[in-house]
């Protein structure tokens, strides 16, 4: 009896863990940086599978991703999405805007 307990439980249990984490290509302008929060706001085009072009506040891990932002870059950088968090990494710098 307690074999069959414990193995259900156990079933159960495992559909409890965070949920599985995915991670999205997108290219950008970066509008402006807050350095006291680590959070960039990025006007994106689409990123498939995830979200439609828009512009939007993204928090930028870890520290040294953030640092090599500036506003006005344009940057290639992935997207981690783990819901209900989702934050910016492996940021590339791809151009500046023009001024």
């Amino acid at each position: 009896m307690c074999l069959p307990v414990f193995c259900l439980a156990t079933f159960l249990l495992a559909g409890c863990g965070a949920s599985a984490v995915k991670r999205y290509p997108m290219e950008g302008e970066v509008l402006k940086l807050d350095p006291s929060t680590k959070n960039a706001t990025i006007k994106h085009g689409e990123i498939k599978g995830w979200m439609d072009a828009m512009t939007m506040e993204y928090t930028v891990k870890p520290d040294p991703e953030f640092a090599k932002l500036h506003v006005g870059d344009h940057i290639q950088a992935t997207v981690v999405v783990q819901d209900p968090m989702y934050w910016v990494t492996d940021v590339k710098v791809t151009g500046t805007a023009a001024k």
